[in-house]
C-alpha cells in the first residue's frame, strides 16, 4: 500500500486516462479504438503534444507562455511564403523558421528573465505582436498547396519495406523492437536500483508493469498495422519525448529547471544561474512552437492568417492535466502528453457523440479546473505531513 501511495500522482493520470478512453469507447459503440480512429487522434493533437513539453517545462519554472498559439501561427506564415511564393527548398526553409522560433523565444526570454518584466505582460504582447505579424505577412491570405515533401511531415507515414498487402508488418516489427527496448531496460533499471540498495519496485507491481508495456505496445503495433502504418509524426513525437524526458530528469540542466521553479531564490544562492535558465527556457519553447506551426501547416496544407488560435490554453491546459504544479517545481514530460491525449479523447468522442464545440470547452475547462483543485489540496496536505514532522522533530 505505501508503493501506491507513493506513486498514487504518477499512475493515477494514466488509469485516468485508460478509464477516459474505455468509456468513450462503449459510448462511442467502439469507435475509439478503431484503428483509423487512433491514427487520426495522433495526427490531430501532434502539435499539442509538441507544444505541451515545452509548455510543461515553462510551467515548472513557475510560469506560463501566452505566445505559443502566434509563434506557431507565424511559423506557418513564414514557411508559406518561402516555400510556395519563393520556391525555397523544404529543407531550407524548415531550418530558418524554426531559427526564427528560437529567436521569438529569445526575445520573451530577455526581457523577462534579464529585465524583470512579467511574463504575463512580455508573453502576452508577443501573442498580439506574432499574430499582427502573421497577418502582414499573408496579408489576410490562404497561402498554399505546399508540395507533398513538406505535407509528408504530418501526413506521412513510415513505408512498409516488408510488402505488407492487408497489413502493415514494418509498424509491427517497429513496434515490437520498441517493445523489447523498453523491457530490456525496466530490467537494467531493477539491476541498477539493486546493485545501489536504492528500494525496488515490489514484485506483483514490476510484473504488472511489464505486462502492461507487452500490451499497450501490442495494441499499437496492431492499431497500426491495421490502418497506414505508424505516421512520420509519430516518430519526430518519439524523438521529442525521449529527449526531453531524459533531460528533465537525468542532466543538471533538467536539475537546474526544477530546482529554479521550486525556489528561485535558492537556487540562486546554490551558484544556478536562474536568469539564463529561464532565458533557454524560453528560447526552447519558441522552438518547439515553430515546429508545432509547422506540423500543423503541414497539415491543412495551407498557411492561414488564423492558425493557433487557443493553442496556447489547450498546451497550458494539457501540461496542468499532466501534473504541472501551477506553482513551479513540480511536471514531467510524460505527464503532459498523458494530459494531451486526455484532453485529445474526449475531443474526440465527444465530436463522435455530436457534443457542440461550446460544450466540449466548458467540460475540457471543468477537468482542468478539477486538476488544479487536486494539486492545490495535494499541496497543502503535503505541507501540512512536513509541518507535523517538524514538529514531531522537535519533540512538540
Amino acid at each position: 500500500m505505501s508503493y501506491i501511495r507513493a506513486n498514487l500522482r504518477q499512475y493515477g493520470l494514466l488509469i485516468a486516462l485508460i478509464v477516459i478512453a474505455i468509456f468513450f469507447q462503449i459510448l462511442t459503440g467502439g469507435v475509439i479504438f478503431q484503428p483509423a480512429n487512433i491514427t487520426n487522434l495522433i495526427l490531430q493533437n501532434s502539435y499539442i503534444l509538441i507544444l505541451a513539453i515545452g509548455m510543461t517545462l515553462i510551467i515548472v519554472l513557475g510560469r506560463i507562455d501566452l505566445s505559443v498559439g502566434s509563434i506557431a501561427a507565424f511559423a506557418g506564415a513564414l514557411a508559406g511564403v518561402m516555400i510556395v511564393q519563393m520556391n525555397w527548398p523544404v529543407w531550407l526553409a524548415i531550418v530558418v523558421v524554426i531559427i526564427a522560433g528560437a529567436l521569438s523565444g529569445a526575445w520573451h526570454g530577455f526581457w523577462i528573465a534579464y529585465r524583470g518584466v512579467p511574463f504575463f505582460v512580455v508573453t502576452l504582447a508577443g501573442m498580439l505582436i506574432f499574430r499582427g505579424i502573421t497577418m502582414i505577412v499573408l496579408d489576410g491570405l490562404f497561402v498554399g498547396p505546399f508540395p507533398t515533401s513538406f505535407q509528408m511531415m504530418s501526413a506521412g507515414f513510415i513505408p512498409d519495406l516488408f510488402g505488407g498487402d492487408t497489413f502493415n508488418i514494418m509498424a509491427v516489427v517497429i513496434c515490437a523492437v520498441i517493445g523489447l527496448i523498453l523491457i530490456i531496460l525496466e530490467f537494467r533499471k531493477r539491476g541498477i536500483s539493486r546493485k545501489y540498495g536504492v528500494t525496488m519496485t515490489p514484485i506483483p507491481f514490476f510484473i504488472l508493469r511489464l505486462l502492461v508495456i507487452v500490451g499497450v505496445i501490442g495494441l499499437f503495433a496492431y492499431w497500426f498495422g491495421a490502418s497506414n502504418g505508424i505516421p512520420n509524426i509519430l516518430v519526430v513525437l518519439g524523438l521529442l519525448i525521449v529527449v526531453y524526458s531524459y533531460m528533465a530528469n537525468k542532466t543538471i540542466l533538467g536539475r537546474h529547471i526544477y530546482a529554479t521553479g521550486g525556489s528561485p531564490d535558492t537556487a540562486e544562492l546554490s551558484g544556478i544561474k536562474v536568469k539564463r535558465i529561464i532565458f533557454w527556457t524560453y528560447v526552447n519553447m519558441g522552438l518547439l512552437a515553430a515546429l508545432a506551426g509547422l506540423v500543423f501547416t503541414a497539415r491543412l496544407n495551407s498557411a492561414m492568417p488564423r492558425a493557433g488560435m487557443g493553442f496556447e490554453l489547450e498546451a497550458i491546459a494539457a501540461a496542468f492535466i499532466g501534473g504541472a504544479s501551477p506553482y513551479g517545481g513540480v511536471g514531467k514530460v510524460s505527464g503532459a502528453i498523458i494530459g494531451a491525449m486526455v484532453v485529445g479523447i474526449m475531443n474526440n468522442g465527444m465530436s463522435i457523440l455530436g457534443v457542440s464545440v461550446d460544450m466540449q470547452q466548458v467540460i475540457t475547462g471543468a477537468v482542468l479546473l478539477v486538476a488544479v483543485i487536486f494539486d492545490v489540496f495535494a499541496k497543502k496536505q503535503s505541507d501540512k505531513n512536513v509541518h507535523a514532522s517538524k514538529k514531531i522533530a522537535r519533540g512538540e
